[in-house]
């Protein structure tokens, strides 16, 4: 059985709009633990976890987002984004959520692991930094099938009347 995944796309509206022309910032996180320390690009996530199948997906996409930034968020207004499927097979389900973070009050929850191998475990947390980033900077940082949901929310907001300006995804609602 495949593994699911829920999670939320953060994203705020600067005003005014920076220099690069877009208003709109996503929050992302970056793994913690030995095997991410050192990378980068398309190593950045959404907030999000796993859930079981008999689980509601909404609901646990609300839960990571409190496990792995400390910010808890009601369910209203969640925008949906859909599915996407990642490299290893895990399907992502996410929605999105207009919501400013201090990314210097994040709390993320923790895991052990015996590193390097042999010794006794340390702690290490499940998110080590978060951090907010302009649509196209998101998509290099973002794990690649990821991406899908910036474009599908840049889509939303300009069908909702916001002026986003962004290359990668065409503006068709003019």
């Amino acid at each position: 059985m495949k593994k699911l995944s829920a999670g939320i796309v953060l994203y705020r509206m600067d005003d005014p709009a920076p220099v690069s022309g877009s208003p709109l910032r996503v929050l992302l996180v970056h793994p913690g633990g030995p095997f991410w320390a050192k990378k980068d690009l398309g190593a950045w996530s959404i907030p999000k976890g796993e859930y079981a199948p008999d689980q509601d997906a909404r609901a646990a996409a609300l839960r990571e987002l409190g496990e792995e930034t400390g910010l808890a968020l009601a369910d209203a207004d969640l925008i949906p984004l859909g599915e996407v499927t990642q490299s290893g097979g895990k399907i992502v389900t996410a929605w999105a959520a207009e919501h400013d973070f201090d990314v210097d009050t994040l709390v993320s929850n923790t895991f052990e692991l015996a590193w390097p191998k042999g010794t006794p475990p340390r702690t290490f947390p499940e998110v080590d930094r978060a951090q907010w980033f302009e649509p196209g900077e998101a998509r290099r940082k973002v794990v690649t099938a990821q991406a899908a949901f910036i474009d599908r929310l840049i889509a939303r907001l300009r069908a909702s009347g916001h002026d986003i300006t962004d290359p990668v995804v065409p503006d068709t609602t003019g």
